[in-house]
């Protein structure tokens, strides 16, 4: 139904059977609703130009929904248009959240680098995991992944624990590029504070204290705004020391505005050399900032999803979801584009993890658990498994049904369940108003729409397209 053009419309080249967009109208339409969401944190509360006609909750909203289209679409890969089940696909999320959060904090990876190394790492333990699809398949291989979903988050607690903090939160740097040009050096004298301004929500200062030619042992202290000693564990804070164990470089990025002092203390006798040079970076630590990442790197995650499924590959995997046999038959390798599945379902997984984690500046494995694997698997029923748009439709229904629709129903339906159900004790069932609404969201669109939002979305399309004979 996609490839339905309007009454006159004919194709002449095959570049233009071949494209994407069929039409100049389908490029300006899709081109303009990219545009519309870019502006969207222009007119936000806390946007640039604080024009407040959009609350902030939708900017975090839209930045959300852009992270889960990025996990589902990678999900849709392997089920939607490969027939291969997956029930861990959370856990994959934290292999790239927690992979890209310990690359950031322990072997100094930027977000750029950490990023595409994460989604590599996650891709590679997808394939392990893909393995068991060479001998079982349905409700088999359901179980093998579902295998994942409990060894990925327990590695992670247990005998990672040093790294990934296991129960606790693990607090994560947000994404900078720069440090640019130093715009101010100062030198430090033995014991004496050096006050200075810094911080700024998109150009933050970096500060820079270097130690050269310290004849004793040196102690270095940077005081923030609020007063607090920052200790060398700080996720924006990295240390070089030398051989005596001396400080010899101290780099922090200031992102909250205020005073900051540095401090120099030698031992009795002792001297040192000691200059703070404080460069400007252009930061993404703002909800606002983090949205001209994740956004655009979703609308692009989900073009190259729907090219894959254009190219060789992609027919392959719709050839092994319809008819595995009749695909080996055709001279299909089906173990090896299985693999393949798996390995690009896990890498859009990685990717969204990494986004999560750097999003939200906090990385927690209750995140991660079996439900989020299910709820992910829901959004791609509802939104229509084995349809590009239905990663996208999806994520927004159950999102918008969580965040807007179920808190709005809540007040009325806390009043009216208890009277339907007096046998029951009122606080369980308030406490079971989502799981309540989630699953009857689910029920129904199994049995009215069981091919999706987007099946809905292509057979209005093509009504549209063959107007006025749209019957």
């Amino acid at each position: 139904m996609a490839n339905i053009h309007p009454a006159g419309v004919f194709d002449t080249t095959y570049e233009q059977d071949m494209s994407v967009d069929r039409t100049a109208r389908d490029k300006l339409w899709k081109n303009l609703a990219f545009v519309a969401l870019l502006l969207v944190p222009l007119a936000s509360v806390s946007g640039p130009l604080e024009l407040g006609w959009i609350s902030d909750q939708y900017v975090g909203l839209i930045a959300r929904i852009s992270i889960f289209v990025i996990a589902v679409q990678g999900l849709n890969i392997l089920v939607g248009y490969t027939g291969q089940i997956s029930l861990g696909h959370a856990a994959f999320m934290a292999i790239g959240a927690y992979g890209s959060a310990i690359m950031a904090r322990e072997l100094g990876f930027s977000f750029w680098t950490a990023l595409p190394a994460s989604a590599l790492l996650t891709g590679a333990i997808g394939l392990l995991f893909g393995l068991p699809s060479l001998r079982v398949k349905g409700f088999y291989l359901a179980m093998a992944t579902l295998a994942a979903q409990f060894i990925i988050p327990w590695v992670l607690r247990y005998p990672l624990e040093d790294l990934t903090g296991g129960p606790r939160p693990l607090s994560v740097p947000a994404p900078i590029i720069g440090p640019f040009v130093a715009y101010a050096d100062d030198e430090l004298t033995d014991g004496e504070p050096f006050a200075f301004q810094a911080g700024d929500p998109y150009f933050v200062d970096v500060i820079s204290l270097e130690l050269t030619d310290a004849t004793a042992y040196t102690v270095v202290e940077l005081v923030n705004p609020a007063g607090d000693v920052l200790p060398y564990g700080d996720v924006s804070m990295t240390v070089s020391r030398d051989s005596a164990g001396n400080i010899t470089r101290l780099t922090y990025i200031a992102s909250k505005a205020g005073e900051y002092q540095a401090v120099v203390r030698a031992e009795a006798g002792g001297s040192f050399k000691a200059v703070v040079r404080r460069s400007k970076a252009l930061s993404f630590a703002t909800d606002i900032a983090m949205y001209y990442i994740i956004v655009p790197l979703a609308v692009l995650l989900m073009f190259l999803a729907r090219n894959i499924i254009r190219t060789r590959t992609g027919r392959a995997f719709v050839s092994v979801r319809d008819n595995d046999l009749a695909a080996e038959l055709l001279g299909i390798n089906v173990f090896g584009y299985k693999l393949r599945a798996f390995f690009l379902s896990a890498v859009y997984a990685g990717i969204a993890g990494c986004l999560l984690a750097f999003e939200r500046n906090s990385l927690s494995l209750y995140a991660f658990e079996l439900d989020i694997s299910i709820e992910m698997l829901a959004m791609l029923i509802i939104g229509g498994a084995g349809f590009p748009l239905g990663a996208m439709f999806g994520v927004t229904f159950i999102r918008i049904l969580q965040e807007a629709f179920i808190p709005f129903l809540r007040p009325w339906l806390a009043d009216f369940l208890p009277q339907l159900f007096p046998f029951v004790d009122a606080v369980n069932i308030t406490s079971a108003i989502n799981p309540i609404v989630f699953g009857g969201a689910l029920i129904i669109f199994l049995a009215l729409e069981p091919r999706g939002i987007a099946h809905r979305w292509e057979v209005l399309k093509a009504a549209w397209k063959l107007r006025p004979y749209a019957y």
